[in-house]
């Protein structure tokens, strides 16, 4: 009988190296695996494994089951192998998400063949050990215990004009976090993804960046058969609140501590004193700040456990989201969120639910650092908390502000007395959302040409609640924009204010129906479409028109069409 290291689970096949060119280089300053704790079962990086062997071969005496079988691991991070992937094709760079680390889109184009292997996992990059993070989290208000990254793998950090960013394959293999998935990806949620996060980029809502989308071959059991493919995605840190929820939640504070300590250091290193409090602080901001810019632009997460909120108040874990069709505010992107607990409107205090849960684990280092007895801390951190409405309610004010054209100092009854009453008729007819605040534009307008009820008509022309009292619903509209809007917006006294408003309300934004229709054409072949649609979305979803050479793409600022209505996804991807 074989010895156990020479079976299936008891050797581990590495990747070969990557070819060196201008897309595959990066210099690794690898401090989260260097200065946290990671998994005890497996101390050694597979990698640095194959350096001390002599011969030539790519298979270490590492058991392949601790790197790829679902286990409990203590510690905040595990290594991680990617796994060779069946034909990977380029199909999408984004420059911008490129020039973030010091590469450019062209260098990947120039190196398509090389780069898809490198950048599916298929190859391993120079310098490379890839890790998993391991966190826990709150699952639909439920503590679901150890969850991690089950196919996303950290390759490492690379700082760039003295910016940290962690580099991440989605999609490149299974890791000890699996749980009962695969560790791939399938086409239809990486586009998703790689598309979602550098639009919401281009709408000025924090988010966590895509680099390089590859299709690959790969056979994905899901619903159905699919294909595979893997998104490369970077951020300063994917750190979770649910990473110190699970250590905390194991009674092991001093791991709590050093992630807390690692956090600011390289991502708070302003902060001075009182440490563990201003981190809460920082991340109430942050995500106040977040969450406050994802209602004004019509977003809808679809699922805020506490696993997918960045401990930097980022846009993280693209899954079931959408963005508003019809305005309204129950509106569930989930088909899997029954009970409508991440509903539109929602959002904010499923946020500072979270917020709550962070606060814990963070109580016991705040009760520590300071010597404050335990209603201290509470009062400390209640304060803390209470400032998550002040702070929502003020970048909401602020960026509302700007799409209504009131660029001038604020009112503190602007958003009760001018934006909610637009609101209210918008969610009564299910007008849509995006053309509604386009449309805003064209308003000033239309006041100093008497032309408001063209405005009007087109408004209802957009709306979906067949029970509405058109006629009546027309001549509230009417009123608000002569008797509310038109007034204060002269308070302004401003000049091509309609011209201004462009810049902050887009034309062209990642519906659930535009994203399946980019999808559609990619599965029947069109790969392109893909990569131009990235450029629509960032470059000019605030264009009138779509640029030469997407002009079928016009059709995404239009009406819904009446099969992408109320388009739903799961988080099955």
């Amino acid at each position: 009988m074989s010895h156990a290291t020479n079976s299936q689970f008891g050797r581990t096949v590495l990747r070969p190296l990557a070819k060196a060119t201008e897309c595959t280089t990066l210099e690794w300053a690898n401090t989260f695996t260097r200065e946290l704790p990671g998994d005890a079962a497996l101390e050694e990086a597979p990698y640095a494994v194959l350096e001390k062997q002599e011969s030539d071969e790519l298979t270490v005496d590492v058991p392949e089951v601790l790197l790829r079988a679902s286990r409990e691991v203590r510690g905040l991070w595990s290594w991680a192998v990617s796994e060779q992937h069946e034909n990977p094709q380029l199909i999408s760079v984004s420059p911008s998400g490129a020039q973030l680390i010091g590469l450019s889109a062209s260098a990947f184009w120039q190196n398509a063949d090389i780069a898809a292997m490198a950048w599916s996992g298929s190859t391993r990059l120079a310098g490379s050990n890839m890790w998993a993070h391991n966190y826990g989290g709150h699952q639909f208000g439920i503590w679901a215990g150890q969850l991690g990254d089950g196919r996303a793998m950290s390759l490492g950090e690379t700082v760039h004009n003295n910016i940290r960013w962690e580099v991440q394959l989605k999609g490149a293999g299974p890791t000890p976090y699996v749980r009962m998935a695969d560790g791939y990806a399938v086409r239809r949620s990486s586009i998703r993804e790689y598309l979602a996060a550098e639009h919401m980029h281009a709408l000025n809502v924090p988010t966590a960046r895509s680099l390089s989308l590859v299709f690959t071959d790969r056979v994905v059991v899901r619903e159905e058969r699919e294909l595979g493919a893997v998104v490369a995605r970077i951020a300063p840190s994917w750190v979770r609140f649910g990473s110190f929820e699970l250590p905390a939640s194991r009674a092991d504070h001093a791991t709590t501590q050093k992630l807390a300590d690692y956090v600011i250091r390289y991502h708070y290193p302003d902060i001075t004193h009182n440490p563990y409090i201003q981190l809460l602080e920082r991340a109430v901001t942050n995500t106040a700040r977040m969450v406050a810019r994802w209602q004004c632009v019509g977003f809808c997460h679809g699922v805020m456990n506490t696993d997918n909120m960045s401990i930097l108040g980022l846009t993280i874990d693209y899954g079931p989201f959408a963005f508003l069709d019809a305005y309204d505010p129950d509106f569930v992107c989930n088909h899997s969120d029954y009970s409508g607990r991440y509903a539109f409107n929602e959002q904010p205090r499923v946020a500072l639910w979270n917020l709550t849960r962070l606060a814990a684990p963070l109580a016991a280092l705040i009760n520590r650092s300071t010597d404050s007895s335990e209603s201290e801390t509470v009062n400390v951190i209640t304060d803390a908390l209470n400032a998550f409405g002040p702070q929502f309610n003020a970048e909401y004010a602020r960026v509302m502000c700007r799409k209504f054209g009131l660029f001038g100092e604020a009112r503190d009854d602007d958003v009760d007395a001018v934006v909610q009453p637009f609101l209210d008729l918008l969610a009564e007819a299910g007008t849509d959302y995006t053309y509604a605040m386009r449309t805003l534009c064209s308003v000033p307008e239309a006041l100093s040409s008497n032309t408001v009820d063209a405005v009007v008509d087109g408004l209802a022309l957009r709306s979906q609640n067949i029970a509405c009292d058109v006629t009546a619903w027309k001549r509230r509209m009417s009123e608000y924009f002569t008797t509310v809007y038109g007034p204060r917006l002269k308070m302004e006294n401003a000049d091509d204010v309609g011209a201004m408003m462009k810049r902050e309300n887009p034309n062209f934004v990642l519906r659930n129906w535009v994203a399946q229709d980019i999808i559609e054409r990619a599965d029947k072949g069109d790969h392109a479409w893909v990569d131009q649609m990235l450029k629509l979305l960032t470059d000019h979803a605030f264009d009138d028109h779509a640029p030469m050479g997407m002009e079928d793409a016009e059709k995404y600022a239009g009406p819904v069409p009446s099969w992408g209505e109320g388009l739903q996804c799961s988080c099955s991807s």
